[in-house]
């Protein structure tokens, strides 16, 4: 059994989605202030899980949105725009995805 937990935890390591960092640890990794990852979370474009102990924990995968963010407020961007600018680039992907997907069952279909 315990080589079983082992093998989960190590899985975790390469899990985008698994909340492995504290608000402090995203921050410094990213480059940014705690208020900064707070007003991200105010503004809807990221939701950080919380530990047994009710403290923020960010995955990978919100850390990439983050420093996007920070990107963009870098440049001047205020940032409302630059949540709304990276929720449009999000849809504006899965909508090329789909549209991809859906070229490729079109292509298939008709070659038979």
């Amino acid at each position: 059994m315990a080589a079983e937990a082992r093998r989960t935890a190590a899985d975790r390591l390469d899990d985008d989605d698994y909340p492995a960092y504290s608000m402090g640890r995203a921050a410094e990794l990213i480059g940014s202030t705690p208020a900064f990852l707070r007003a991200l979370g105010e503004a809807r474009l990221i939701t950080p899980l919380r530990s047994e102990g009710g403290h923020r924990r960010y995955s990978r995968y919100q850390l990439r949105i983050a420093a996007r963010a920070r990107e963009l407020v870098d440049q001047g961007t205020p940032i409302d725009a630059a949540c709304r600018i990276i929720i449009l680039e999000d849809q504006l992907e899965e909508a090329q995805r789909l549209n991809e997907q859906l070229r490729d069952r079109t292509s298939d279909s008709s070659g038979d």
